[in-house]
């Protein structure tokens, strides 16, 4: 009996050492990627490449592979990112460009790398904290011609690092793509005045119709005849608003 009770143990302990490694297994978590301008995953995840990318498109923000490594793919399994020979589509930029990340993980960081054609270019400090998650860099002095950067998210609790490549044609009238556009529900801004070159209005004075005089910064034309009305004052009034000095 005691031997039978032994063996069932020992059976019992066996199928847990098997067992345990499956159902405590981490699964596999989300990180970040840069989007602009787009970086080659992103260019594979919103399918702008003219050749399929493979797996990666479906995983543009784990790109993860241990730190120092100078490749797009950081060494791991996305080789694809690695081939220079084809076709990854260009942004045209300026000399400053803002580079955009999107992170749907933000792991505490040690430090950001920016490498131009292998070079490193430009480091930001990460201070070993979590970024926010819309977080961006912004490069300046970009030298002109057609460039691609390495960004190196570097985390700061592991030993591994997220990596991007960023193909950009850099010339002297581009500009930066990562610029915010302007929000459309913001209300315009007023031009500021100029250099008013029209007769200042005079309360005292008598104009007719067509004249024009400068006021507060702004240009009005009379309609019709008028004295002591103030421009602008009168939606209906007498004078039109022409345009700023």
């Amino acid at each position: 009996m005691r031997r039978l009770r032994a063996a069932l143990v020992a059976a019992i302990l066996g199928a847990t050492a098997i067992v345990a490694p499956i159902v405590v297994a981490p699964s596999a978590s989300a990180h970040g990627w840069i989007t602009s301008p787009p970086s080659r995953q992103d260019h594979c995840a919103k399918g702008t490449t003219s050749f399929d990318c493979g797996s990666i498109e479906y995983e543009p923000q784990s790109v993860e592979a241990p730190k120092g490594s100078m490749q797009c793919s950081g060494g791991s399994g996305y080789a694809i990112l690695d081939d220079a020979s084809k076709p990854w589509p260009r942004t045209t930029t300026g000399s400053t460009v803002t580079f955009q990340w999107n992170l749907t993980a933000n792991h505490a960081t040690s430090v950001w790398e920016y490498f131009v054609d292998g070079t490193l270019f430009k480091t930001f400090d990460g201070g070993g904290v979590q970024p926010p998650k819309d977080i961006s860099h912004t490069l300046t002095g970009l030298p002109a011609g057609n460039h691609t950067i390495l960004a190196r998210w570097n985390v700061s609790n592991t030993v591994n690092a997220f990596y991007n490549c960023v193909d950009i044609t850099v010339t002297a009238g581009g500009t930066d793509p990562g610029e915010p556009d302007p929000d459309p529900t913001d209300p315009p801004t007023d031009p500021e005045p100029g250099e008013c070159t029209d007769a200042a209005w005079s309360a005292s004075s008598v104009y007719t119709g067509g004249a024009k005089i400068s006021y507060d910064g702004n240009v009005y034309e009379a309609k019709w005849w008028t004295q002591n009305n103030v421009p602008g004052a009168e939606e209906w009034g007498p004078w039109k608003l022409v345009g700023v000095c």
